[in-house]
């Protein structure tokens, strides 16, 4: 942070495009786009801007203000909140001058400008604060390009347009980046609009690697360990049978989406267990949100330049999730999970558009929290691995309780059932994964047969179905004997 003296100065001079003046203590939008300018440092001062709080912005003379801490905390927020992406460096302090105090953010140019606010991109000329234009951009975009790139943000070479699917780019991924009056306003060729979110490099003429992941129609052709593969084992170890297994592949957005829909229907499995005579409480193997945000985390921080998979291990007594790259940049095992830093800058403001990280600095934190209240435990952290990094989650002990309970009260349990009905139990006991239309196949029964069958055994409590149609496979309740 500068020295009071030269905070003095900045207010005795005017306003430029490295100092903004107010004393205006609630306009919050107004400091985030002030913020976003100073980080875009379009005239490549290459020098910190400054936004003052207490100061009149014509004279430049101290205003008296309460700047209180809840003010600092507010302002200090801007940064973390979400709407400023990528994340700008900037520090937060109250000064007292001779003429009382002043609230002093000190903002530094970023190193892979343009910067957004809520979709904007902020830039300021002289006092004069706007959105940037068309030559703005540029500008900005030259500066990114000068510095060192994340693997995600390089041209993907041999690549083109037609490598992506620019209707899932501009119907679903365009409204949740951009407000809906930026759009209407945006002429801008296809090209232009990829490059403006980093998925496209016009000096190539090619997506880059952001944007093969996040839209590409055929991803594993240019990028092979671009999936996750989900294994259930039928044991504690890998040398367990194989109960399912199911590979999730095809582009982020494709991707992202799946996984949310599996974990919520089949990893959070929920059942209800008497407490009392007159309560029950759900257990849950595993909690919907911890699972969800490790896997997110996976998918957002993993190394792309390898060629292997996300690895999704559930076993019966915990799941394992292990990604291609281990720690990156500032973290390491010391501060870890203290400081993050992004491998993938692109892809992860991507992920924060549509919904999938946070970016707040303390996702790892909740997902202790979390399994901690759901009785799992801690997650284990695996950071020793240096080219992978692992976490292991084990299973709740409430659950285990449940199970086992469970399974002694359906011991020896004799059920009697038709036999066309037992045929269509013991194909589905061979292939967990069939769909209905396999088994009319299968056993070469009609429609009607299977469906009677499905009802009777869900109505017995013997099968149901885990995840959708298409994704999901049928669990095993109960055993029935077929003599």
């Amino acid at each position: 942070m500068i020295s009071k003296k030269e905070i003095q100065l900045l207010l005795n001079d005017l306003e430029s495009d490295r100092v903004e003046r107010t004393i205006s203590t609630d306009k919050m939008d107004k400091f985030g786009e002030a913020i976003c300018s100073f980080a875009n440092d379009l005239p490549d001062h290459q020098q910190p801007g400054y936004l003052i709080i207490g100061a009149d912005d014509k004279t430049g003379k101290v205003v008296p203000i309460d700047i209180s801490d809840r003010l600092l905390q507010k302002i200090a927020s801007i940064r973390t909140e979400g709407n400023i992406q990528p994340q700008p460096s900037m520090v937060v302090e109250k000064v007292e001058l001779d003429d009382g105090p002043v609230l002093v953010t000190e903002v530094q140019p970023a190193h892979f400008p343009p910067v957004k606010y809520k979709g904007n991109i902020c830039v300021r000329v002289g006092p004069r604060r706007g959105v940037a234009n068309p030559e703005d951009e540029r500008k900005l975009y030259e500066k990114r390009a000068s510095h060192v790139q994340t693997f995600d943000a390089l041209p993907c070479l041999g690549s083109s347009l037609e490598d992506l699917d620019i209707k899932l780019f501009r119907q679903i991924y365009l409204p949740m980046a951009y407000p809906e009056d930026v759009l209407e306003n945006d002429k801008r060729d296809i090209r232009l609009q990829l490059q403006s979110l980093g998925f496209y490099d016009m000096k190539h003429d090619c997506p880059t690697y952001a944007g093969i992941l996040m839209f590409g129609n055929n991803v594993e052709r240019r990028l092979p360990g671009a999936y996750v593969q989900y294994v259930r084992f039928s044991g504690d170890g890998r040398g367990a049978d194989i109960a399912n297994d199911y590979k999730f592949s095809g582009n982020l957005m494709t991707i992202l989406n799946q996984l949310d829909t599996f974990v919520s229907t089949t990893i959070a499995k929920k059942r209800p267990v008497p407490v009392s005579a007159l309560r029950e409480e759900n257990v849950i193997d595993y909690p919907s949100w911890a699972i969800r945000e490790l896997l997110m985390n996976a998918v957002c921080h993993r190394d792309y330049e390898g060629n292997g998979p996300i690895q999704f291990y559930q076993y019966d007594d915990r799941i394992e999730i292990l990604n291609p790259g281990g720690l990156y940049g500032k973290a390491n095992p010391r501060n870890f999970p203290w400081v993050n830093d992004y491998r993938n800058g692109v892809v992860a403001e991507a992920m924060k558009v549509i919904g999938f990280v946070n970016r707040f600095s303390r996702g790892v934190q909740r997902v202790q929290e979390e399994l901690k209240t759901n009785g799992n435990g801690d997650a284990d952290f695996n950071l020793t691995l240096e080219t992978a990094f692992l976490v292991k989650v084990p299973i709740s002990q409430k659950a285990i309780v449940s199970k086992n309970e469970t399974k002694n009260e359906t011991k020896n349990e004799t059920i009697s059932i038709s036999k066309s009905t037992i045929d269509v139990y013991n194909a589905i006991v061979s292939s967990p994964n069939d769909t209905r239309a396999n088994l009319i196949v299968k056993l070469n029964v009609s429609e009607s047969t299977v469906n009677r069958a499905i009802l009777e055994l869900k109505q017995k409590g013997i099968i149901e179905r885990e995840g959708g149609k298409r994704y999901g496979y049928w669990k095993i309740l109960k055993s029935i004997r077929n003599d």
